[in-house]
């Protein structure tokens, strides 16, 4: 009986090394916090997945192409934690991002927040700082 639950330990150990891992990563590994960002555009999708919901975003460019940005925010825990849920975007919301840009200067980056045009504010989470305290006058 032990020989057949090793064989299956081993089995099932085996499977897994072939399993690709997603790995979490720090802030600073892929975002520059020397590079705030702050994007206009339209919700087009939202992957609520762990360990980072993304949310795709399309901006117009200064040329007027439209890219589609990959926005990372918290966990879906996180999220709804925060009071973001499905049901406080919808596809095609209008939106402005506060966060920052991804070091490698593709179009990605890490959401702080999200402004909605009612002036509504949503917190996203995830590994972006917090807003650094304004400096006294």
């Amino acid at each position: 009986m032990r020989a057949k639950l090793a064989c299956v330990a081993v089995a099932v150990g085996v499977l897994l090394m072939g399993t690709p891992v997603s790995t979490h990563h720090a802030f600073s590994a892929e975002f520059d916090i020397e590079k705030p960002l702050e994007l206009t555009g339209k919700l087009v999708k939202w992957e609520m997945i762990n360990p980072h919901s993304w949310f795709h975003i399309d901006i117009e460019d200064e040329a007027g192409a439209v890219v589609t940005w990959r926005i990372e925010g918290g966990s879906p825990n996180e999220l709804i934690r925060n009071g973001v849920t499905k049901n406080s975007l919808t596809i095609g919301t209008q939106l402005t991002i506060e966060g920052y840009y991804a070091k490698d200067g593709s179009a990605k980056g890490v959401g702080r927040n999200f402004l909605l045009a009612g002036g509504e504010r949503l917190f996203l989470g995830g590994s972006a700082p917090p807003v650094a305290p304004a400096a006294p006058e």
